[in-house]
């Protein structure tokens, strides 16, 4: 090799020190606007780091790879500028066609940039593709701060709104997709990681045909939503339960049949949060247990008024001792210290209706009937505290559990005030007609546990499988498409 020394250009040769310090100086000047690229910078910036597609060879076939799917974003409505696909494929063809000049465009800067641009810009479709491209949880659980729970200036509390038990990127995945990129392994690693989900293949292509941005903005929302993995997917066969706040309603699907109604969700400033559970069981003429934050609302300016209390059928207890108190000896003071708790008999003027349906959650919301079934008459449906009322009480109690018993689904009509349909049941009406209530149940396990899901979709199929569009009545799709902005053209 001594005889061909007097042949080497050293315009043509790599300054492996001078490469690295060029990243680390990139990487410490960019700014890092998602979670892929700090840990890409935290990469570069650390003692020793190697480069991963840059070799004394030049840059072999994997950034081929790569930009083969980097060319492809625009598919699901993403600008190819944020992959930068410009420039990774300038700085490749300057260096495998050895076109450099003096200053920013020598070997080594073009090294130096496209090992960087490559680096990055496969961190940000690997975490994208594989777990979506925001965090819902992070963003949601801070979009509204809880003016209940502030309790200075200064302290600031923010209303849970998201808890879908779903997939998340662990803290090591960038050195995954690292080691994949050093192994050469990472082409068909990024083959296997875009979602498969029906509906999300089916809102691709649904992009293709969008006239309009306001359409294509929806889609772009709504294929977010579906590349947040859940670790238990909503089934395809078996008993589940959705329902989709935008559409208004609530779909219960069986082996062969769909149960469909109405409901109301959270008004905008007490929004139903999204979340994952299982109806575990069902309680009949419950009694409503008033929450803090309206007690502290709408009841405590009444305290010691007899006849509001009365009125209204709330009874006041001591939680320690579960005693009942007199209404006039409850000061509002003591009614905000916490002790106390506020109960509203149960009947037809309960807030919960004659039933309610529920399931473990951090949020303290249920499916329940209501004591005021012409809100289902109307168009908007957003103005509960949170809580889901649903429509059809009756049969969604008899969808849920496992092939009852006639005696069973009676007893729960004739608590519900509802006519009986056996004769045991009407007999038992005519024995106890003098009776103003009957109240034959009150505690219905359901075993097993139905799957429910809470979910926002503004793009959802209605009962009869068609897509439709809905309102987008919390602006999430806005909040969605503010976090998107980096990636969209």
């Amino acid at each position: 090799m001594e005889a061909f020394s007097d042949m080497k250009a050293p315009a043509f040769v790599f300054d492996f020190q001078q490469i690295a310090r060029l990243v680390c100086e990139t990487a410490k000047k960019e700014g890092a606007v998602t979670e892929s690229d700090r840990r890409v910078r935290s990469y570069y910036e650390q003692s020793g780091a190697s480069l991963l597609w840059v070799n004394r060879a030049g840059v072999d076939a994997r950034a081929d790879s790569l930009l083969a799917h980097l060319r492809r974003v625009v598919d699901v409505g993403f600008s190819q500028q944020a992959f930068f696909v410009d420039a990774i494929e300038r700085d490749l063809q300057s260096l495998r066609q050895l076109q450099f000049t003096e200053g920013d465009n020598d070997i080594n800067h073009v090294a130096a940039r496209l090992d960087y641009h490559l680096t990055k810009a496969c961190l940000r479709y690997a975490y994208g593709y594989r777990y979506g491209f925001i965090n819902p949880s992070r963003i949601f659980n801070h979009l509204d701060i809880d003016e209940d729970k502030k309790p200075s200036p200064n302290y600031v509390r923010y209303r849970g709104l998201f808890d879908v038990d779903m997939e998340q990127a662990p803290a090591d995945y960038h050195l995954s997709v690292i080691s994949k990129i050093q192994h050469d392994s990472i082409t068909s690693y990024l083959n296997t990681i875009e979602s498969q989900d029906k509906f999300y293949q089916r809102l691709k292509g649904m992009l293709k045909d969008a006239t309009n941005d306001e359409q294509r903005q929806r889609i772009i929302s709504n294929m977010e939503r579906t590349r947040w993995r859940l670790h238990h997917p909503i089934p395809e066969t078996g008993k589940r339960i959705i329902v989709n706040l935008p559409a208004y309603h609530l779909y219960a699907y069986g082996e062969d049949s769909l149960l469909d109604m109405r409901i109301v969700c959270g008004a905008r400033k007490t929004k139903t949060p999204l979340l994952t559970s299982e109806i575990e069981w069902m309680e009949v003429n419950p009694q409503w247990i008033i929450p803090q934050s309206i007690l502290e609302k709408d009841v405590v300016r009444h305290a010691g008024d007899s006849a509001y209390f009365a009125r209204n059928k709330y009874n006041i207890f001591e939680r320690a001792t579960n005693k009942q108190m007199e209404i006039s000896e409850v000061t509002g003071s003591m009614l905000l210290s916490g002790k106390y708790r506020v109960a509203q008999e149960s009947g037809d003027d309960n807030s919960l209706g004659r039933i309610v349906f529920r399931f473990k959650n951090q949020f303290s919301v249920f499916l329940h009937y209501t004591s005021t079934p012409w809100v289902f008459q109307r168009e908007s449906r957003s103005i509960s505290h949170g809580c889901v009322r649903v429509a059809r009480p009756f049969e969604l109690a008899n969808f849920v559990l496992d092939q009852p018993d006639e005696w069973l689904l009676d007893r729960i009509r004739i608590s519900m005030g509802l006519k009986a349909e056996t004769d045991r049941g009407r007999q038992y009406l005519r024995t106890h007609q003098d009776e103003e209530d009957h109240k034959l149940i009150g505690y219905v396990p359901v075993k097993p546990h139905v799957p429910l899901y809470i979910i926002y979709f503004t793009l959802w199929p209605d009962e009869s499988g068609a897509l439709q569009t809905w309102p987008d009545i919390y602006g999430y799709d806005k909040v969605i498409l503010e976090h998107l902005k980096p990636y969209l053209p």
